[in-house]
């Protein structure tokens, strides 16, 4: 259960720099256009995310992605770095910084449905469950008087446009798990930010005074650097259907922090629409699953030690209890043990 444990703290360290970003992402809009402000963000992260993987060049040792893997760089990089963010910051706009954090909750059982119905990832009734609970609390925030400015319709559904484009992205990154997520976050957030700054400009946009610039820079640096790829860990240890159950807590550290930064107030409805998101992620962090099952014969490339699913010779000198990477080969296998949706367990329930 080790893997599954870091995948929890990453998913939820993810969580919290995403969620607290919300609020501060509200009081900059005044300050610049939005679809520079989602440009910075994202220019930010990849900035910080490929400074800290050049400076470890030679240290981190992953399966580099390939050319076959391009369309869906190229998915991921227009859904979750173009179209979600831009969702976003239009969205947050006309909502308040409370019911917009909260609102974002809809991103797991999004997440969840599209990992279900078409990545073959598998969840018990008690998960089920919990993802519904969740899409009930997000479905309060959409009732008229919610409390701290409401969700004015347009509002509502560009975060919902947000949160399904990052679903499709989630799922995405799933599937290529196996490969470098360092490569993936930084494709994915300077190819993103520097699409959206060009347009920007090309729309007769204006950059702010350095200081905004560089305030944008920082919070992109945690909140679409270090939080995207936290996110690509937890993706890759936990699969798309559980990591939306770590991460679906974001909101809730942007609507607490809505409340300091902003001025807001957490309204009665919000609250019980929190409460109820609350039981809904507690179902989905408790389900476990463990079973008899098998493993087809698969050929792939990614880093690993041996185990029980690594079984396979080496050459001399390679150290097979070491993290190491090549491509290898898994033998048909039957077995029982507690596991999630991960890039080896994708089988029949």
């Amino acid at each position: 259960m080790r893997p599954q444990r870091v995948g929890a703290v990453a998913g939820l360290l993810s969580a919290i720099l995403f969620g607290a970003s919300v609020p501060i992402t509200k009081r900059l809009l005044p300050e610049m256009p939005p679809v520079l402000l989602a440009a910075l963000l994202y220019l930010g992260g990849g900035l910080a995310v490929g400074g800290v993987r050049l400076g470890a060049r030679g240290r981190i040792r992953e399966a580099a992605l390939g050319r076959a893997d391009l369309p869906r760089v190229l998915a991921i990089v227009l859904l979750g770095g173009v179209v979600g963010p831009l969702a976003l910051v239009h969205g947050l706009r006309s909502i308040s910084g409370v019911s917009g954090a909260l609102l974002l909750n809809l991103e797991g059982p999004l997440t969840v449905l599209v990992a279900l119905t078409v990545f073959r990832e598998h969840l018990g009734a008690r998960a089920a469950l919990g993802a519904a609970l969740v899409f009930a609390g997000a479905a309060l925030l959409a009732l008229p008087g919610a409390g701290a400015g409401g969700a004015r319709p347009l509002g509502a559904l560009l975060l919902v446009t947000a949160c399904a484009a990052w679903a499709l992205d989630n799922n995405l990154t799933q599937a290529l798990a196996a490969k470098d997520p360092w490569q993936l976050v930084i494709a994915k957030t300077l190819g993103a930010g520097t699409g959206m700054l060009l347009l920007g400009l090309a729309l007769g946009q204006r950059l702010p005074s350095p200081r905004w610039v560089l305030a944008t820079l920082a919070l992109g640096a945690l909140a679409y650097g270090a939080s995207v790829l936290l996110d690509a860990f937890a993706l890759r240890l936990l699969g798309a259907a559980r990591e939306a159950a770590f991460f679906a807590t974001a909101p809730f550290a942007g609507a607490l922090l809505s409340v300091p930064v902003l001025g807001e107030r957490m309204g009665a409805l919000q609250l019980l629409a929190g409460a109820v998101m609350v039981a809904g992620v507690a179902l989905l962090v408790r389900e476990r699953h463990g079973h008899e099952h098998t493993h087809e014969a698969l050929e792939h490339s990614h880093r690993h030690v041996h185990d029980a699913h690594h079984q396979h010779a080496h050459p001399e000198g390679v150290d097979p209890g070491a993290p190491h990477v090549h491509p290898h080969r898994h033998a048909p296998l039957t077995h029982a043990h507690a596991h999630v949706s991960d890039a080896h367990h994708r089988h029949a329930h």
